[in-house]
């Protein structure tokens, strides 16, 4: 079976990716909380409790930049980083969806 060939991640700092991986924690557990998408309370429920670990690892990835000396986050290549994360349509999940046609 051949796997398919992804393209590469920009390069970053270890704390530029662990910035990402936990801004993408956060991004999942608001869109598993947002009730214009959610289906039970439960769910929402442990996604809000979640919440508060994955913001915690937010930040201490974003205080550990600032302690290395990353004062500049630089939007463009994260951004890229971003998009070959799926980050679009993860981040799509925390807004109100349009209106269903009838």
């Amino acid at each position: 079976m051949h796997n398919p060939q992804f393209p590469p991640l920009p390069a970053l700092t270890r704390a530029e990716g662990e910035f990402i991986d936990c801004y993408l924690g956060v991004v999942d557990q608001v869109g598993r909380i947002n009730p214009a998408r959610g289906t039970d309370t439960y769910g929402a429920l442990r996604a809000a409790q979640a919440l508060a670990s994955h913001a915690v690892a937010l930040r201490d990835a974003l205080a550990l930049m600032h302690e290395r000396g990353e004062t500049q986050i630089h939007a463009a290549t994260l951004a890229r980083a971003l998009r070959l994360l799926d980050g679009e349509r993860r981040a799509g999940r925390v807004t109100v969806p349009p209106p269903a046609t009838s």
